[in-house]
């Protein structure tokens, strides 16, 4: 089935799928395993925002809750203090094209992301794919946001690091299959609800109760995810398993951009169309190398330029 080459948002926005794109994480959290902190007011992140948006991001992805193992669940009324002021600094910015970027709310709450939708973001990136508030697809298909729709194993509280599994999880059928049913069952049950399919993409959810092998098992079967016809959004960025495959060790977050820039390569050239990164222009201008590729390489499996061929 050919991918869909337009992700269609509420607000009367779109991210353009005919080549890959850079969602810029923007974290409004005290606690990310990277970036915790490092966002302490809206200006601060319009500042971010501005950066990120002339580097070449095609949305930006704001979030109130760190979503990393171990973290601890953050109510409602504390993730809409933490990113609606950012939502609404970015919106009311003299720069046209900062004010007029697409914005997802990085929550499983639809509470929260409804507050946001109303405060200007234009997508839900749900980490529960939809499982963990049964409203937030009735937020979806009654705003016409984006929604991205990802696999996840254990919650935050519960899940481990890639590499600090004792035993791999077990995942029925292996993890690719698995997570290829989940997705497809999560997309079923948007579109009963309402939403539209050009409003969906899919995440195998990179480091979401996965082993190292088991992620680098997605990364490999990205076409075969991509084959959905929906489009692949997909998040290494600097996560624990990067280190772990690039530099073959424990290591820091600050050590792991080479592995992720390499791993967001292979994953666009098997047909992801959506990459969530905390570095911006370094990921564009590899990015731009593989648009480049497709548009001259007759084996590409993403064909960039050719959406009759994706």
């Amino acid at each position: 089935m050919p991918t869909a080459t337009v992700w269609t948002l509420a607000n009367r926005r779109a991210v353009d799928l005919n080549r890959p794109r850079v969602v810029a994480i923007l974290n409004a959290t005290p606690d990310s395993f990277y970036d915790g902190g490092q966002l302490p007011d809206a200006q601060t992140a319009l500042a971010r925002a501005r950066e990120a948006v002339h580097q070449g991001a095609a949305m930006l992805d704001i979030g109130g809750e760190s979503t990393r193992p171990g973290a601890a669940r953050i109510h409602a009324r504390d993730q809409i203090t933490r990113v609606v002021p950012i939502i609404q600094a970015i919106r009311a910015c003299d720069d046209p094209a900062v004010a007029n970027i697409p914005i997802s709310v990085d929550t499983t709450l639809s509470e929260v992301a409804q507050v946001a939708i109303d405060a200007g973001a234009d997508a839900i990136n749900d980490v529960s794919g939809a499982s963990e508030d049964v409203h937030l697809l009735e937020v979806a298909a009654r705003t016409g946001a984006g929604l991205v729709l990802m696999h996840r194993g254990p919650t935050p509280p519960n899940d481990r690091y890639a590499d600090e599994y004792e035993h791999e999880p077990v995942y029925e059928g292996g993890v690719v299959a698995a997570v290829r049913a989940s997705l497809q069952a999560q997309a079923r049950r948007a579109l009963a609800a309402g939403i539209a399919r050009t409003a969906l993409v899919i995440d195998p959810g990179l480091g979401f109760g996965k082993s190292v092998a088991q992620n680098m098992a997605l990364v490999c079967a990205t076409p075969a995810l991509a084959a959905s016809g929906l489009p692949v959004y997909l998040g290494a960025s600097r996560k624990r398993f990067v280190g772990r495959v690039s530099l073959g060790r424990s290591s820091e977050p600050s050590e792991r951009l080479p592995g992720s820039i390499a791993l967001t390569v292979l994953s666009a050239l098997g047909g992801a169309r959506l990459h969530r990164v905390h570095d911006v222009a370094e990921h564009v201008q590899a990015l731009s190398v593989v648009e480049s590729w497709n548009a001259t390489s007759p084996e590409a499996v993403y064909r960039g330029n050719n959406p009759a061929g994706a």
